[in-house]
């Protein structure tokens, strides 16, 4: 004899209205949602000692560019872990080991303003569709993976294709702050607007150099120097204007 034992299947209990299961749904759907967005490994704090600046954009002066123009420098983004990564030559993207020297500036960047879509209807950030296209990640490491792994295709030369995309196509995965919009030019913004010097001699480092070279220029030359590095500078802010906002083509994305 076999006995067959039916299983009852759960069924919304019909005592309650349809409204409060649909907002028992919605509360347990948040809920769910907000522990995967805010679940967020706890950081270690910044040790500029040995180079660790976890979840932070790094800046440093580059050689004989950076003499001439202080405004220019190299940028890199930090992995939770506070290893830096940096795009400085073609097809590669170092990792822990931040090119030109080591960082003079950094701004620490908050983790709760990325947004980490589980599926596509889980965006915190308004371009969700714009996010979707791009490409997103699940956490901070991952859209910089995702961005070395991208950066590894391409050829490094500091006019169009340089560190500062590099750092903005992460910016972007991430949707930091809300925003699809990074580019060379709110990279730097952000840099100096909200950038903190490491210590005194990381000042003295980045505008030491360029002071010589102007004190020497005058010195040699006269105002016609000063006129030709204001003139320099004036081109080179004037090109990644241009190339950021007006003619998009000449910069790699």
């Amino acid at each position: 004899m076999v006995i067959v034992h039916h299983q009852e299947l759960h069924r919304p209990d019909p005592c309650v209205p349809i409204m409060d299961r649909k907002q028992g749904y919605d509360i347990e759907l948040m809920s769910s949602t907000s522990k995967v967005e805010h679940e967020l490994w706890p950081l270690d704090g910044i040790d500029s000692k040995n180079s660790k600046f976890p979840c932070c954009l790094v800046w440093t002066p580059l050689p004989v560019v950076s003499w001439l123009a202080p405004f220019i420098g190299h940028v890199g983004i930090c992995r939770e872990d506070g290893a830096v990564l940096d795009f400085s030559v073609s097809n590669f993207v170092n990792v822990d080991g931040f090119a030109f020297g080591a960082a003079a500036r950094y701004v620490q960047l908050d983790r709760e303003k990325c947004c980490f879509p589980p599926n596509m209807s889980g965006h915190t950030c308004k371009p969700g569709y714009q996010h979707s296209e791009y490409g997103t990640a699940i956490t901070w490491d991952d859209a910089l993976r995702s961005s070395a792994r991208n950066f590894e295709h391409k050829s490094y030369n500091l006019f169009t294709c340089n560190s500062h995309l590099f750092v903005a196509n992460c910016l972007n995965r991430l949707c930091y702050d809300g925003s699809m919009d990074w580019n060379m030019i709110t990279v730097v913004a952000l840099v100096i607007i909200k950038g903190h010097w490491v210590n005194n001699m990381s000042i003295i480092r980045s505008f030491l150099p360029s002071t010589v070279v102007l004190c020497l220029g005058l010195v040699s030359v006269g105002w016609p120097f000063l006129v030709g590095l204001f003139s320099f500078s004036i081109l080179l802010m004037g090109w990644f204007l241009l190339g950021t906002y007006f003619f998009k083509t000449l910069l790699e994305r």
